[in-house]
């Protein structure tokens, strides 16, 4: 469970920065009002609802096709992240606005791609204890919260920059595509997901020679 919950340790983080400052960067960093400000913050998190749902129907999507767990679950937290990253790239290349905007709300989009995939790996490996598993795994997002605004306002104390903290996510994203690689999605706890579990019993596929076969009907009785 520590690399899951690693993992989105690193989601959490951006997460909470976006949440959390999006609204004073575009106020601050760039002089607007109130007003644009809120605007502009709510076209980056409208495209992070977009990718909530997107990124769960594609984990399933990706598990009906080649019932592989690592594909479904792992593989595509790493391709978010990465293209979350790189979506970030911009905020040190351009000033232009409307860029940064669409490029913020790529980075969000990614981001919260990872939703499904990540809240489905607790009942991947231990489907009896998913609510515990969960619980652990979220535990990584709540202590980002708990981190970033006291960091994220020391940084922007110091440097009075306000795209600094962006840099820190995109760091945390490369760590994370890293650390994913140690989470076993297709390998359940023996002891959450039954006696002697080492895969989760609803990708096996199942066997010609345990295929039931249809009881004859019972002969009438005379």
């Amino acid at each position: 469970m520590l690399p899951v919950t690693f993992v989105y340790f690193c989601y959490g983080w951006t997460l909470w920065l976006f949440l959390s400052w999006l609204p004073q960067y575009f106020k601050n960093q760039y002089s607007l009002d109130l007003k644009d400000s809120a605007l502009f913050a709510t076209a980056v998190f409208f495209a992070g609802v977009i990718g909530d749902a997107l990124g769960g129907i594609i984990t399933d999507l990706v598990l009906r096709k080649t019932r592989d767990l690592k594909q479904a679950r792992r593989n595509l937290i790493v391709v978010f992240f990465l293209c979350s990253l790189l979506c970030m790239l911009p905020l040190f290349l351009t000033k232009d606005l409307t860029t940064l905007t669409v490029c913020l709300a790529g980075a969000f989009f990614f981001a919260e791609m990872t939703i499904g995939p990540m809240w489905a790996i607790p009942m991947d490996i231990a489907p009896r204890y998913s609510g515990s598993a969960s619980g652990m795994m979220n535990s990584g997002s709540a202590l980002a919260a708990i981190l970033s605004p006291v960091i994220f306002g020391l940084i922007i104390d110091h440097t009075h920059n306000w795209s600094l903290p962006f840099l820190g996510s995109m760091g945390l994203f490369l760590a994370g595509s890293v650390v994913a690689f140690w989470m076993r999605p297709d390998e359940a706890f023996s002891f959450a997901g039954g006696p002697g579990s080492t895969t989760n019993p609803e990708i096996v596929p199942e066997s010609p020679a345990t295929t039931k076969t249809a009881m004859p009907p019972p002969k009438p009785v005379r």
